[in-house]
């Protein structure tokens, strides 16, 4: 997925300190995932989104961040370390990874940029146990580099069943057993709503009894990953409210392929999480 590839790392990169971000409506810091919206123009992304209250757009390279930042808007996630495939599962990846991570973080942190996105790896056979060991000692190999700089490392749990067959962080409380095991206030979940609905649904309370190893989240209606609307079987209204009720300070971003008009779909989104 090219939206999850590494970022080349821009040498020299040189950023304004952070504005203020936009005032988000209602309780929820609500971001959007670029790549949902490539044949919009950045410019008019930002501009619309920040017209809507949003307070970030999510999965943006650091060429785009002076754009987004002139809107007061935050880059809410970008690229950590990995790909999907090929993650913190194998110890062989490791060095890379850190090397990576580190790079990435340095990056984020000169910027203000809060969140970098990392990934398990495919299990390729591996068992479940044998990969969430590999993923601990990987992840705590960076854990402090990302305490000292103050950027948080996001694990993202994806389903396996439809869209990343055999990625190997698909399930809540794997996820969670290797942010416990981590032990870091910079290392979380990205807790991704659609994927999570897919493997296991129990939405709500998972995330309630989980929310503390949580430091984002990603939209996305089931079926299809399309608009948030009365096509999808999750009452978003009330999952927003859910996560806005335990006080998440995070980033709820909207994640999903609107198959009717970008904006409004996104405006509508934005409404409907707007508790």
């Amino acid at each position: 997925m090219t939206r999850r590839n590494a970022l080349i790392i821009s040498t020299g990169l040189a950023l304004a300190p952070a504005g203020r971000g936009a005032a988000s409506t209602g309780r929820l810091k609500q971001s959007v995932a670029r790549w949902c919206y490539a044949k919009t123009p950045l410019e008019d992304l930002c501009r619309q989104a920040a017209e809507m209250g949003l307070a970030g757009i999510d999965l943006v390279d650091p060429p785009d961040w002076p754009t987004i930042k002139k809107y007061g808007l935050t880059p809410a996630m970008v690229t950590g370390s990995g790909t999907i495939p090929h993650g913190w599962n194998r110890k062989k990846n490791h060095d890379a990874l850190v090397k990576q991570m580190q790079d990435n973080i340095l990056v984020a942190a000169e910027a203000k940029v809060p969140n970098v996105i990392t990934f398990s790896g495919n299990r390729a056979g591996m068992s479940d146990d044998e990969g969430k060991q590999n993923c601990i000692d990987g992840l705590r190999r960076v854990k402090a580099f990302a305490e000292d700089h103050g950027v948080t490392i996001c694990l993202e749990l994806l389903n396996s069943k439809i869209d990343h067959k055999d990625y190997q962080c698909d399930h809540a409380q794997w996820g969670v057993d290797v942010i416990k095991a981590v032990d870091s206030s910079r290392v979380k979940l990205l807790y991704d709503i659609y994927h999570m609905q897919i493997m296991e649904g129990d939405i709500i309370r998972t995330i309630r009894q989980n929310i503390p190893y949580i430091a984002h989240f990603h939209t996305g209606g089931v079926p299809g990953r399309h608009e948030l609307d009365e096509t999808q079987e999750l009452q978003w209204r009330s999952v927003a409210k859910a996560i806005a009720d335990l006080n998440f300070q995070g980033f709820f971003a909207h994640e999903f392929v609107p198959t009717k008009d970008p904006m409004a779909s996104l405006k509508q989104a934005v409404d409907l999480c707007t508790v």
